[in-house]
């Protein structure tokens, strides 16, 4: 009976497979990444600002490029766009891990080839977001988007793992090398998938597209409320993970060791979440969302006390299995009520308007914690997470939108 329900979910279509795969691997070698980039402008000589610079190279097209990259993603075959945007990241890694291992690497040429992966990443995110619904029938979006975040979230363990062994016993050099080999794996398996010919894109200018993606965003109250309560819980939670938590770990919890026993148990956190999303299925997806989010909050409080690393460890682990059951509801509720052919623009819109603050957080969290405390930070940003979270739960759509009944058949984008 297992095979036969396998065989009937999302893994029973070669698309889906494919495309599992390959952000799998992709992921993989973006967690080694993470781990060796800092280290590989540390080696080369630069500074701590230094590896923020490079880090910032990369963020910064990445959010220009996002709402141009949803235009492409509803115009042109999706699975396309991704292998075009990964074999750019696999080129811009490979340089930068060539020049890293001849020793000749520079700060400023490693922040050049971090902002041409940041370009590739902007194409590639709303195409990944718009593609994987043609993948699977409409009735398998839930499961597939679970499947899809526990391979993620697996990759991610395993591969910041692989990263500290494999930069420590090799150097950072062999790590980026790792990564540029899994953005060109991931190209050649994606370049596999076959898909029915899209309808012919309408002939209007991008511009134009961008207007009417606009108005699309903007006609529905419960994303964009959702959209805005997000971009200030990805600026508070940047901030906590990127500059506070670090700093609360040095001074309390054992410094970078309690750390990462706090990251871990969170990234264990988020696996088992997706794996209950396997089964959970909530009628009102907006809502089990929502009343996810203030998790996020008791992870924050737990910090702010501080209390001991298990208890964080424990308020890290249900805050990474819940924001999986946001992100798994948030995801298919996009699916299902926004069109095939606007769905990569208004993802490239969710996308844009969730990040935005993230820079802002980071900068802001060390003036901050200087003048009143990180503690006091931290506390007031889990206050602010249940503020939000309460102000978006007042929004009638986002408390009575329900799942419809799914259709068979994968979505074609008109």
């Amino acid at each position: 009976m297992a095979g036969l329900r396998l065989h009937r979910g999302p893994l029973a279509s070669l698309n889906f497979r494919l495309f599992l795969a390959c952000d799998v691997i992709s992921v993989l070698g973006t967690a080694v990444a993470v781990v060796a980039i800092p280290f590989a402008v540390l080696a080369i000589g630069g500074s701590a600002a230094d590896v923020g610079f490079v880090a910032a190279s990369a963020t910064g097209p990445l959010i220009v490029f996002l709402l141009w990259g949803g235009v492409v993603a509803d115009r042109l075959p999706r699975h396309r766009v991704m292998v075009a945007a990964n074999v750019v990241q696999a080129l811009a890694q490979a340089g930068s891990a060539a020049a890293v291992l001849s020793g000749h690497a520079r700060v400023w040429e490693l922040m050049a080839l971090a902002a041409v992966r940041g370009t590739g990443l902007g194409f590639y995110f709303p195409a990944a977001l718009g593609l994987l619904p043609q993948t699977v029938p409409a009735s398998q979006f839930p499961q597939a988007n679970a499947m899809d975040r526990v391979g993620r979230n697996t990759a991610l363990i395993s591969g910041s793992a692989l990263g500290g062994v494999l930069v420590g016993l090799a150097g950072p050099g062999w790590g980026l090398v790792v990564d540029a080999v899994s953005y060109a794996v991931a190209a050649l398996l994606r370049a596999g998938m076959r898909f029915p010919a899209r309808p012919p894109a309408p002939a209007a200018s991008m511009l134009h597209e961008l207007r009417e993606g606009w108005r699309e965003f903007a006609s529905r109250r419960w994303l964009w409320t959702i959209v805005l309560q997000f971009s200030c819980i990805v600026a508070i939670s940047t901030a906590a993970v990127s500059v506070l938590g670090p700093v609360v770990a040095r001074a309390h919890l054992g410094g970078a060791r309690g750390w990462g026993i706090i990251l871990a148990a969170q990234s264990a956190g988020a696996v088992l979440g997706g794996v209950v999303m396997l089964r959970f299925r909530a009628r009102r997806m907006l809502l089990a969302a929502s009343l996810s989010v203030p998790a996020i909050a008791v992870f924050l409080f737990a910090l702010a006390v501080p209390l001991t690393v298990p208890l964080i460890a424990a308020a890290a682990f249900v805050s990474g299995g819940c924001l999986e059951v946001f992100a798994v509801n948030w995801t298919t509720t996009m699916q299902q009520e926004i069109p095939p052919g606007m769905l990569s623009r208004l993802s490239a819109y969710d996308a844009v308007g969730s990040w935005a603050l993230a820079p802002v957080g980071a900068v802001a969290a060390g003036p901050l914690a200087g003048a009143f405390g990180a503690p006091a930070v931290l506390f007031a940003g889990g206050v602010l997470v249940v503020v939000l979270t309460a102000a978006v739960l007042c929004v009638p759509e986002v408390r009575t939108l329900r799942r419809a009944p799914a259709p068979d058949g994968p979505r074609v984008a008109a």
